[in-house]
C-alpha cells in the first residue's frame, strides 16, 4: 500500500470513530441523569469537535483548521469553567439533595466554609 492510500483509510477510519463517539454523546446529554452528566458530555462534544476539524484538517492540507481547534479547545476550557462554577453555586442536585437530607450533620458538597471578611480601613 501507497503512504497516501493508508492515510486515506486512516482518515477514514478515524471519521467513522469520531460519528459514533459524537453519537454516544449526544446520547448521554439527552438522558444524562444529572447536571454533571450534562456537562461532562458537553465538554467531550467539544473534544469530538476538536478530533474532527483535526482530520479535516489533515485530510484537506490546510493548516488554519489547526488554529481553529486550539481556539475551540480554549472556549470549551473557559465553558466547561463556567458550568463547573455554576454547577457548585447551585448546590446538590435533586436527587442527591434527598441522599444528602438522610445524612444531617454533613456539610453540603458545594458550599464551602468561609471565613468571616475582615473591614477594609482605608480604600487607597
Amino acid at each position: 500500500m501507497t503512504p497516501d492510500a493508508v492515510l486515506s483509510v486512516a482518515i477514514d477510519f478515524a471519521l467513522v470513530l469520531l460519528s459514533v463517539a459524537l453519537l454516544m454523546t449526544v446520547l448521554r446529554i439527552v438522558r444524562g441523569p444529572t447536571l454533571p452528566d450534562r456537562v461532562l458530555g458537553l465538554d467531550m462534544l467539544v473534544a469530538i469537535a476538536i478530533g474532527f476539524i483535526a482530520v479535516i484538517a489533515i485530510k484537506t492540507g490546510f493548516s488554519l483548521y489547526i488554529d481553529i481547534a486550539i481556539a475551540l479547545g480554549l472556549v470549551g476550557f473557559l465553558a466547561t469553567v463556567a458550568f463547573a462554577r455554576f454547577v457548585l453555586a447551585r448546590g446538590l442536585a435533586p436527587e442527591q439533595a434527598a441522599e444528602g437530607a438522610s445524612a444531617k450533620g454533613s456539610p453540603k458538597r458545594g458550599k464551602a466554609v468561609q471565613a468571616p471578611r475582615r473591614k477594609r480601613r482605608g480604600t487607597r
